[in-house]
Formats: C-alpha cells, sequence, structure tokens
C-alpha cells in the first residue's frame, strides 16, 4: 500500500505546480464526433504548447487522444503496470463535443496543466471524447482500456460513470470519476466529486465542536436536500447531538414562508407572548410594569427546540429563506446557521446581516484560488468549479504512476489512508469507493467570507465514513 510519504508528495507537487505561472495557453483542438483522435503527433503544432519555463520538455505523444487499435489491451488485474514499451497510460474521459463540451474542455484543460506540472516522461494521457451520454461514456471507456489505459479519470456526469464501470470492470480498471453521485461508488469506481456527506460530517463535526447539540434543517425537497438531510441523520446522532427538527420546502420556494413559520413555531411563541401580557395588564407594582414593557418590545417569547439550523442552499432562495428565519423570530445570534458547499457559490451573502457569522465548508482557500486564478491567466476564462477535478486526478495518477509500487493503479494504492492532496485540499478514498475530504471551514463576514477553521493537511486513519 502507497506509504503516508505519499500525501506530502502530491501536496508538495500539485500544489507547488498551481503556484507557478508561465505555461502558454493552449489553443483549442478541433474536435471531432469520434471517440478517438489521431496521436499527438498527427495534430497541428498549436493544440499542444510547452509546459511551463524551467520544466523539462515533455515528447509530444505525451499528451495523446488516442492510439492506434492495435494496442493490447491490459490484463485483468494488471492495471498500472508499464507497458512493453515502458509507459504509464491514463484515460481522460470527459465529454468533448455535445451540451457539456465546454465544462469537459475545462477538466482537459486543467489536466494538461497537472500533466506538464507533475507529469514525467512515463506518463501518457489519452483523451477520449465521452459525449456525455452513457453510449459515448462506453464507447470512450471501451476505446481507451483497447489502447491499453490503466487507470480512466472520469466521466463527468453519473449515467456516464455507470455506463463505463461494464467495460472497465470487465478489464480490472479502476476509474476516479469526476461525479458528485454517490450511488456510483463501488468496485472499481472512486468518486472524486465534493459528497454532500462530507460537507455534511464536518459542518456537523465543526458545530458540535463549539457546544451546540441540537440540530435542525430547512432542506429543498429534492434529491439534493434529501441527501442532505439523510447525512444529517447519519452524523449528528454519532457526535452524540441530536437533530432536533426536519423541515422541507418545495423546490420553487411556494410555501417556505410557511414551512418557516412552522419551524420557528411562530404561532405558538406569539400565543404565549399574548398570554404572559394578559396576566401582567392591569398590574401596578414595578415589577410588574417593567415586565410588561419589556415584552412590549418583543415578537415571540419563549425558545425554539434547536440551537444550530443546516440550510443547504444557495443564491437567492438561501438570503430568502434566512430572512425569513429572522422575521419570524428565530435570533441568528442564539441559533448558529449552517450552510453547505453551495452557500461558496452566492456571492454577497456579508450583505444580508442575517447570514453574517453563519458557516460553512469550502475547499482550502489558498490553493484553490491559486489554481484558479493561473487558469485565468492561461486559457483567458474562468474555469468552473470542476476543473479543479481535472488536474487533482491527473495529478493523483502521475503520483502513483512513479510510487514505485508494482501495480500503482490498484485499489489498494488507491485507497490508502494517508490519502492525497492537490488544489482542493486532502481526499482519501474508501475500499467502497467513496471519498472523503479535509475542507476548511469558512465565516460569512460583512467583508466576504474568511477561514474560521483552516482545513486539515493530513488524515487520521480514524476517520470514517
Amino acid at each position: 500500500m502507497v506509504g503516508a510519504s505519499l500525501l506530502v508528495a502530491v501536496c508538495a507537487l500539485a500544489v507547488a505546480g498551481c503556484a507557478s505561472k508561465g505555461v502558454t495557453p493552449r489553443a483549442a483542438a478541433p474536435q471531432t464526433q469520434a471517440a478517438v483522435r489521431p496521436p499527438a503527433s498527427t495534430l497541428p503544432q498549436s493544440t499542444l504548447q510547452p509546459p511551463p519555463p524551467g520544466r523539462s520538455t515533455l515528447p509530444m505523444n505525451q499528451l495523446i487522444p488516442g492510439l492506434g487499435a492495435q494496442q493490447a489491451q491490459p490484463a485483468p488485474g494488471q492495471a498500472g503496470r508499464p507497458d512493453a514499451s515502458g509507459l504509464v497510460r491514463v484515460g481522460l474521459l470527459v465529454p468533448l463535443t455535445g451540451p457539456s463540451a465546454s465544462i469537459g474542455q475545462a477538466l482537459l484543460n486543467a489536466a494538461e496543466m497537472a500533466l506538464f506540472d507533475v507529469g514525467d516522461e512515463h506518463l501518457v494521457m489519452q483523451v477520449y471524447d465521452s459525449q456525455g451520454t452513457p453510449e459515448g461514456a462506453t464507447r470512450a471507456a471501451t476505446n481507451a482500456i483497447s489502447h491499453g489505459a490503466q487507470l480512466l479519470l472520469g466521466p463527468l456526469f453519473s449515467a456516464e460513470a455507470k455506463a463505463a464501470a461494464g467495460p472497465a470492470g470487465a478489464a480490472g480498471i479502476n476509474i476516479v470519476a469526476f461525479s458528485t453521485d454517490p450511488t456510483i461508488a463501488g468496485p472499481h469506481v472512486y468518486v472524486l466529486g465534493f459528497l454532500v456527506q462530507e460537507q455534511v460530517r464536518q459542518i456537523v463535526a465543526y458545530a458540535k465542536g463549539r457546544g451546540l447539540s441540537r440540530f435542525a434543517v430547512l432542506a429543498p425537497n429534492s434529491p439534493y436536500g434529501q441527501a442532505v438531510v439523510e447525512a444529517l441523520k447519519r452524523y449528528v446522532p454519532a457526535s452524540g447531538a441530536a437533530v432536533a427538527q426536519v423541515s422541507f420546502y418545495e423546490p420553487d420556494g411556494k410555501d417556505l414562508t410557511e414551512v418557516v413559520r412552522s419551524l420557528a413555531a411562530f404561532d405558538q411563541r406569539k400565543k404565549t407572548l399574548e398570554s404572559q401580557k394578559a396576566e401582567l395588564a392591569g398590574k401596578e407594582d414595578e415589577i410588574s410594569v417593567a415586565a410588561l414593557k419589556r415584552l412590549e418590545r418583543l415578537e415571540t417569547v419563549g425558545e425554539v427546540g434547536f440551537d444550530t439550523i443546516l440550510v443547504p442552499e444557495q443564491g437567492t432562495r438561501l438570503t430568502q429563506a434566512v430572512s425569513l428565519l429572522s422575521f419570524y423570530d428565530i435570533d441568528p445570534g442564539r441559533v448558529q446557521m449552517l450552510g453547505t458547499l453551495v452557500w461558496g457559490d452566492s456571492p454577497g451573502l456579508g450583505r444580508e446581516q442575517v447570514m453574517v457569522g453563519g458557516v460553512y465548508p469550502a475547499p482550502p482557500p489558498d490553493t484553490n484560488r491559486q489554481f484558479f486564478a493561473r487558469y485565468r491567466e492561461l486559457y483567458g476564462r474562468t474555469a468552473p468549479n470542476i476543473a479543479s477535478h481535472g488536474y487533482d486526478a491527473l495529478a493523483l495518477a502521475a503520483i502513483l504512476a512513479r510510487s514505485g509500487e508494482p501495480a500503482p493503479f490498484s485499489a489498494a494504492s488507491l485507497t490508502s489512508l494517508s490519502g492525497f492532496a492537490g488544489v482542493d485540499g486532502i481526499f482519501r478514498f474508501t475500499p467502497d469507493g467513496m471519498s472523503q475530504r479535509g475542507f476548511a471551514i469558512m465565516q460569512v463576514t460583512r467583508n466576504g467570507a474568511a477561514v474560521a477553521q483552516p482545513a486539515p493537511t493530513a488524515f487520521t486513519p480514524a476517520v470514517t465514513n
């Protein structure tokens, strides 16, 4: 099994690579409908550019959109062993045609960055168009394996990954998929995407570590919202805390006002207030008069049954939800607001006073920001968030390929307890194909997000799914 030193090695190479400058932007390669394109040596020179200054130049054939069909398929169980020419081949399956072609191109661009930063002369990246469909993914995986690929990176969507798992499993080849769907995980399929359960696990641990113990959740009644609630029900009791209340609202938000009013027990608390005021009315002693004046300034009395609330939402629906919580007298000074990664996709949260102080998990901002800044510098446009997975997946493959292990892409190597590190922080795969991550905890301030708890730099063996 890959040792603990691998975590440090990947971190040093991948993060240092992200901080480097000077890669010449790659001109957009002409795309075709074919899942396999000609070898890179036959592509126009403009489609492949040199690595950053100061790094050794890789031969042109180290970025290969597809090899000739004469390449022998590796025997099952031999995944990751160099072929007869001493090369280790990795297949990148991304949609280069179809509606998601721009995302596929961004993943390819990021993988090329990692290839130049971390790869050596023995690593070959072979690129296949999955077309964003199960049929395309099956063809891409089959072609990649027949051309000698010993590890598959991608595809993007869960349906594609399920389709690619068939030929990969038959050949004994492992897949590192970019999807966030945990249902695709299993034999030969490892999920690299940001899993909801990992986000919930870590934000629960953060809240529990600060003495909070009664959790509520206000979630959309969607597969995403249901996944969040399922994870909350799993990790909160395991931490010794309790799930006090679960409230779902329609994804379009049409019933959000009524749901929040009920969650806040607003009517009951307001009725209690009116009852207390009625008892004090007409009393003339000093204590009663002072108490009545205090009650006159309140909307409700009594506490809600929770001290923290998770709101897995983003954008205007998020601000609408938390504003309603405040409107129905849930005091953000007494109830901690929690979020998921999608909070990070909602700019300007600090402009909403009720959001200030809320916390959510996110990749470590320093290395993550460096990667996206460098990508923009190289390619002249902003990368989608998922592009970082392309970099980390290829960097992972490069480090494993030169780890000295006889089968570097085996399940034993991929599930190293020490894990790996890249621009999205540390991560490791579990034997069931799921991934664990080390997120930073970010806090909403008036001036943007600030780090409330730095991302961990190493795993402990005790962490489990």
